[in-house]
């Protein structure tokens, strides 16, 4: 079954909202540029409330790579996503385990380029040369397709209720990754979009071309050997 990210939480609220809704990953950005950015401190305070299964992903944007592991330790993180211009070296001061790489995709040279990254999965989001993420608008599905042919990719980029069921069946990812599709306005989540969203993408059974029980966000678990 295709798993769901809800991005960009900034609050307690809103956190319980994606986990209630059947969410199987919820992300914090930790880019200063965002309008959804939020302090290591507080995404301390809502994953040390936190029980339960979802897995808690960092987003991170070129980065020192020590300031990421700090902070992925300060707030007990699982996962980290790069969304940056990090390259396929910086990838490798990082456990291929514990690593999402986002990607812009626009041709060709985008998709050969999918296979220098040692990470756990590829992010494919929409292109914009002013920021690297949150923009509302779609990548181009045929090449996201194609890439899920060889890489285990999850689907970014202007995916909302709307969208969603369309984005699967042209995609088939292993999972989605869906920020301000279902937000109220930066930074704060509408409950009811997300429910709506999650619910669709559970009840839409399965579209990933992966093996049963193949999962992205499964917590497995982490110390600082696994960063």
């Amino acid at each position: 079954m295709t798993e769901v990210k809800i991005c960009g939480i900034t609050n307690w609220e809103d956190a319980m909202t994606a986990v209630s809704a059947g969410a199987d990953a919820i992300g914090f950005i930790f880019y200063a540029r965002s309008s959804r950015c939020v302090a290591p401190e507080r995404v301390r305070e809502i994953t040390r409330r936190m029980t339960g299964k979802v897995c808690r992903v960092g987003v991170f944007v070129d980065q020192e790579p020590e300031e990421v592991r700090r902070i992925v330790r300060f707030c007990g993180l699982d996962l980290i996503q790069l969304h940056g211009k990090e390259s396929a070296d910086y990838c490798r001061f990082f456990s291929p385990g514990v690593l999402i790489k986002a990607v812009s995709i626009r041709g060709e040279a985008d998709l050969d380029s999918l296979s220098h990254y040692p990470v756990r999965a590829i992010l494919l989001d929409a292109f914009d040369p002013r920021q690297p993420g949150g923009t509302g608008r779609t990548c181009d599905w045929n090449l996201a397709r194609r890439a899920g042919k060889k890489h285990g990719i999850i689907l970014a980029g202007g995916l909302n209720g709307e969208n969603i069921l369309p984005a699967l069946r042209a995609v088939a990812p292993l999972a989605v990754d869906v920020g301000s599709g279902v937000e109220a306005r930066p930074g704060k989540k509408d409950p009811k979009k997300v429910k709506e969203l999650v619910d669709a993408v559970k009840g839409a059974g399965n579209f990933s071309r992966s093996s049963p029980g193949v999962s992205i966000f499964k917590k497995e678990g982490n110390d600082e050997t696994d960063l």
